[in-house]
């Protein structure tokens, strides 16, 4: 009964994320596909393995070159947002994640963008900024940083929520109203979290 039980919540669980989260059929363009395909997710693993330290020299490079680095961030409450621009799913959590810096800010709370919908994608993120009035940065994330943190699972939107010592606090998989309730509450823990 146990294990039929456990097979259950397992296949629940696939179910609710196909349901929040985007997948590859969702993308507009029938270009090369995405370093991300956005599938459902092919675990229920609530976290990827982590493996200390080695997190800290992966980063992502903004609009003019700019780039930054895990490590840069030490002290803050880092909020690491992967999307992409054609995904239902994403674009519902935007506006939530806008709010949320514009709360936190001065707390040290800071929200990175992060597209992982390909190449055809990125000349869509300026007016996808605009239409959102996204303030908070937006970049594109090394294809090490996307293995370490997406390695078992490559559906988006992927939230990960790491306080101010640099631990992982929250993942969340897909956006609906209880992964907006978990993304204020491991928040609002992070921001307790003394500096390093």
């Amino acid at each position: 009964m146990f294990r039929t039980l456990k097979l259950q919540i397992i296949l629940l669980t696939i179910l609710i994320c196909g349901f929040t989260a985007c997948n590859s059929i969702d993308s507009p363009s029938p270009g090369p596909k995405p370093p991300v395909s956005s599938a459902p997710p092919n675990t229920s693993l609530p976290m990827p393995p982590l493996n200390g330290g080695s997190l800290n020299n992966l980063g992502w490079t903004a609009d003019g070159g700019h780039r930054n680095v895990f490590s840069d961030f030490r002290g803050k409450v880092l909020v690491l947002d992967f999307y992409a621009t054609w995904c239902a799913p994403c674009r519902r959590s935007i506006p939530h994640l806008v709010e949320l810096q514009k709360k936190f800010a001065d707390q040290g709370l800071q929200v990175i963008g992060l597209n992982v919908g390909g190449p055809h994608d990125l000349e869509d993120v300026p007016a996808f900024a605009q239409e959102f009035g996204i303030q908070y940065p937006l970049a594109v994330p090394d294809d090490e940083l996307v293995s370490f943190l997406m390695s078992d699972s490559d559906a988006i939107p992927q939230t990960f929520i790491f306080d101010r010592q640099g631990q992982l606090a929250e993942r969340l998989i897909g956006y609906g109203p209880p992964a907006a309730e978990r993304i204020d509450k491991a928040i609002e823990a992070a921001l307790q979290t003394p500096a390093p």
